[in-house]
């Protein structure tokens, strides 16, 4: 069972002991196959592009797919040198060849999910390495929450110096 599903099902069984708790647990489970939000793992995908730091286009059995990385974000391209950094750490460690495990569709059509390379959760190594920050808004897997405060301390990558590529989303409001 994917991480994903196990961590539905553990949500699941953390829910306070109501009157009906197996009601609800057919609830959640149903809303949950209803708006598709099961992850879908993929067969290996060729890697056509990296555009930035969370943001890729794969080839996935003749369909081409932009890829925006789940639970991260890292500096955009005009946050020098934050941006640049962040992409070519990931062309360096993402391979030619990757296997996505998507989630959902965001409101410019890309499909968001997790990317790896072998058994290596690029989007988790994005963040261990400093290079991108938890998208806390978007994310609700406490493991990234967990891999950015060492990155933090070790005031790695974006840590490194204050500034808004820590928080690439803050930057975005700013600009015209």
């Amino acid at each position: 069972m994917p991480k994903s599903q196990i961590n539905i099902v553990s949500l699941a069984n953390q829910l306070p002991r109501q009157k009906y708790p197996g009601l609800l647990i057919v609830i959640i489970i149903l809303s949950t196959l209803i708006f598709n939000v099961w992850p879908q793992a993929t067969d290996e995908c060729e890697v056509l592009r990296v555009y930035d730091g969370d943001t890729i286009t794969v080839n996935c059995q003749g369909n081409e797919t932009k890829i925006r990385m789940y639970c991260i974000d890292t500096p955009e391209m005009g946050q020098t040198p934050w941006g640049k950094i962040a992409r070519d750490h990931l062309r360096s460690v993402i391979g030619n060849r990757v296997k996505v495990i998507s989630f959902e569709k965001d409101r410019y059509g890309r499909t968001v999910g997790e990317v790896y390379s072998g058994e290596n959760n690029l989007n988790l190594m994005q963040v261990k390495t400093g290079q991108a920050a938890v998208y806390q808004a978007y994310c609700k897997n406490s493991e990234y929450m967990d891999a950015e405060q060492p990155a933090k301390n070790a005031k790695l990558g974006i840590w490194a110096k204050p500034g808004l590529q820590q928080t690439p989303w803050e930057w975005r409001k700013l600009k015209p």
